[in-house]
């Protein structure tokens, strides 16, 4: 089937974010076909030297940079002058969305806050993304991934090996990028109701709303006033059937039988137990529960028989539910994720990049382009926007234009 027009040619959207999740949900934004311009300051946005923070992969290629910035015209822009900031406006007036995470006191002293744009344009959609609301004692207040989504929300906690073991760290943007989908979702939702009403409107998500939505099973229980019970080690899980087992050559498999009933019995056969169906310690749910340190240990045992690749064969074969626990190390060969599009080319053929997490029948997104080098589309977008050859050298020579 040909492919469609992308849903999003002719959207202009000001990017006019950093770290990490509001960015992302521009980059799908243009994934889809919208013209995304990036708003940099004339130092460039901090996002640009993350690549170099200790504990990252030592490298000269800015791999979050063409990650997050992908395919985006760039313009270096001093909003703290007032030219930079008409500049901004022009832009604004002829938008249809607008991205930021700049901390809100830093919007109203910027005046790039939703009050001072939308009377410039009311077909605008203002996608305003924070670490831990618009409102409240802590609206202001800046964070992270990590501190918001991570921490705050009880996942930090929640995950840790046992109950007694320190909080478990997370990695850079393990939060920021499921939240830009939210964010994305928020502004297209609203992109639905300007097509119906002609009006634009302010949309919002943050870090800690994501946090405790991605952790929602847990909180409902804990708001409903339940206790739950203390993380046990992986040697003590109360449920064999759904947990951790290493296999011969040091991989571990993640096995999760939520049907034991039909699946305990294919399991057996794929470890080449089968006598343990029949075996009254673990021939039911409730034996099998009393029993489980003993059948944990049984296991345990089985799976250290045979690699990683032969089991997950069997366990194919067997129709059993169970992950590998991949390594990023993985992803560049494979098949799967390849052939589902998680992992794609770059349009120049430079490597692969991760995708956007969901697809459109019919419509095959835009190549993922190169992220633009600091100010590197100042004049076109400009000259786009109106402003003459001579206003623009003029810009650039009072610094408003990098």
């Amino acid at each position: 089937m040909a492919s469609e027009a992308l849903p999003f040619d002719g959207l202009k959207v000001i990017d006019c974010a950093s770290f990490i999740a509001a960015p992302a949900a521009a980059t799908i934004l243009g994934d889809l076909g919208a013209d995304v311009i990036k708003i940099e300051p004339p130092e460039g946005d901090p996002y640009r030297e993350f690549y170099r923070s200790p504990g990252m992969p030592p490298t000269e290629h800015n791999f979050p940079w063409e990650l997050d910035a992908r395919g985006k015209r760039g313009v270096a822009l001093d909003l703290r002058q007032p030219q930079g900031l008409a500049v901004l406006h022009r832009l604004v007036r002829d938008a249809d969305v607008f991205v930021t995470n700049l901390p809100l006191p830093a919007r109203e002293r910027l005046k790039v806050d939703y009050a001072a744009l939308a009377p410039l344009n009311p077909r605008l959609i203002y996608g305003s993304f924070t670490a831990y609301g618009e409102t409240g004692p802590e609206a202001g207040k800046t964070g992270f991934d990590s501190t918001a989504y991570w921490a705050r929300s009880g996942l930090m906690d929640l995950v840790k090996a046992e109950h007694d073991a320190p909080p478990a760290r997370s990695v850079s943007g393990m939060g920021d990028h499921p939240s830009g989908v939210a964010l994305y979702a928020a502004i297209v939702t609203a992109l639905l109701r300007r097509e119906r009403t002609g009006r634009g409107g302010l949309v919002t998500s943050s870090l800690l709303a994501n946090g405790v939505w991605a952790n929602g099973v847990m909180a409902q229980a804990a708001l409903d006033g339940l206790t739950l019970p203390p993380r046990l080690p992986r040697e003590q899980a109360p449920n064999p059937l759904t947990n951790l087992y290493r296999c011969r050559d040091g991989r571990w498999l993640n096995l999760t039988l939520l049907n034991p009933a039909r699946q305990f019995q294919p399991l057996c056969e794929a470890l080449e137990c089968p006598e343990l169906p029949g075996d009254p310690r673990f021939a039911t749910v409730e034996a099998r529960s009393a029993n489980h340190l003993a059948l944990l240990a049984l296991l345990d045992a089985r799976f250290l028989q045979r690699d990683l690749a032969e089991w997950r064969a069997r366990f194919d074969a067997g129709g059993i539910t169970f992950g590998i626990v991949g390594s990023i190390y993985d992803m560049a060969e494979d098949e799967q994720m390849r052939a589902a599009g998680v992992v794609l080319p770059f349009a120049d053929g430079s490597g692969l990049t991760v995708n956007s997490p969901f697809e459109i029948e019919g419509v095959t997104k835009r190549a993922p382009g190169p992220a633009p080098r600091l100010g590197q589309h100042g004049d076109e977008v400009l000259a786009q926007a109106g402003y003459s050859r001579a206003e623009i050298d003029a810009l650039r020579a009072a610094g408003v234009l990098c």
